[in-house]
């Protein structure tokens, strides 16, 4: 890694140190408290108080001591999280101060940081219409920052998006329950029942990430659209009332195709708008699932 950019290793510094303060005040405890460890693991035997569960009475060690003592369990906490990221083309796209890449390596860096925090392991998954690059589930600080490295450095083979072949190749490789948060602006389709499959054996969370100029084509006179994945352009009129009524009622119709797509496949879902506070609707989920519990 040493033979990396500058700019991208003063990138990853400035990121860590910008995300350190949410993760060290509101956001690590969120992160904490949403997901369960893998169960419970014996800490140490303690003597009997009123009020304790009496189900949890060491027998032997009571005949032992004459006194009555109990075991005691702590929760396992050490889970797994799994940052699956979506590096086709369309996510270079953003009218704002980032791109959509970029708020996905914010929100990964708030995770990622905040798993490490908890002595979590994390993992990484890069893909696009194919699984481009996978880094193991390791512990520490030092491995955050080479998951953000491989965010902000790598270069894909390939421009589309297949969601499947993600959710695909990593229930091969994760034995473990974990958490799956799957970034991308899911410009997708018939990925429904990988997710669902996925959803059955570990929690797994769609973060959609969207840029406004998607949704609503604001009135620019003559302006070339690109389609990023199939290479296609085409000149277009945005003055027209017409065309913009036309296209605002195109991106309707595909927002509720992956608005279908995520109800059947059971995925909790972060919607994430660029140009608004992209750290907000990941707490808010947070504290959505803590109170669900």
């Amino acid at each position: 890694m040493s033979g990396l950019p500058p700019e991208i290793l003063k990138k990853v510094k400035l990121l860590e140190i910008s995300t350190r303060k949410i993760v060290n005040s509101i956001f690590a405890g969120q992160y904490h408290s949403a997901f369960k460890g893998q169960g419970m693991t014996f800490s140490e035997f303690r003597e009997y108080v009123p009020g304790d569960d009496v189900r949890t009475i060491s027998w032997p060690v009571t005949a032992r001591t004459g006194k009555t003592f109990i075991k005691k369990f702590d929760e396992e906490r050490e889970l797994t999280l799994m940052l699956v990221v979506d590096v086709s083309n369309s996510l270079s796209f953003g009218s704002g101060e980032y791109f959509k890449g970029e708020i996905v390596t914010h929100l990964s860096a708030l995770l990622g940081f905040a798993a490490a925090k908890n002595n979590d392991h994390v993992g990484l998954l890069l893909f696009s219409d194919q699984v481009e690059h996978f880094v193991p589930p390791k512990k520490g600080r030092g491995h955050i920052q080479r998951i953000l490295r491989d965010l902000y450095f790598f270069k894909p083979k390939s421009r589309g998006t297949r969601i499947s072949a993600a959710m695909d190749h990593l229930r091969g490789i994760l034995k473990k329950r974990a958490m799956v948060f799957v970034f991308s602006d899911f410009q997708d389709a018939s990925y429904s029942m990988a997710l669902k499959t996925m959803s059955k054996k570990h929690d797994v969370v769609a973060c959609v990430v969207e840029d406004p100029f998607e949704l609503n084509l604001p009135n620019m006179g003559l302006v070339d659209l690109y389609d990023s994945e199939s290479g296609e352009s085409i000149t277009v009129d945005s003055s027209s009332t017409a065309f913009r009524q036309a296209y605002a009622a195109q991106m309707r119709g595909i927002r509720a195709a992956r608005e279908r797509e995520l109800r059947q496949s059971g995925a909790d879902k972060i919607e994430v708008v660029s140009g608004a506070d992209f750290v907000d609707p990941l707490i808010t989920y947070f504290r959505r699932k803590n109170a669900r519990r």
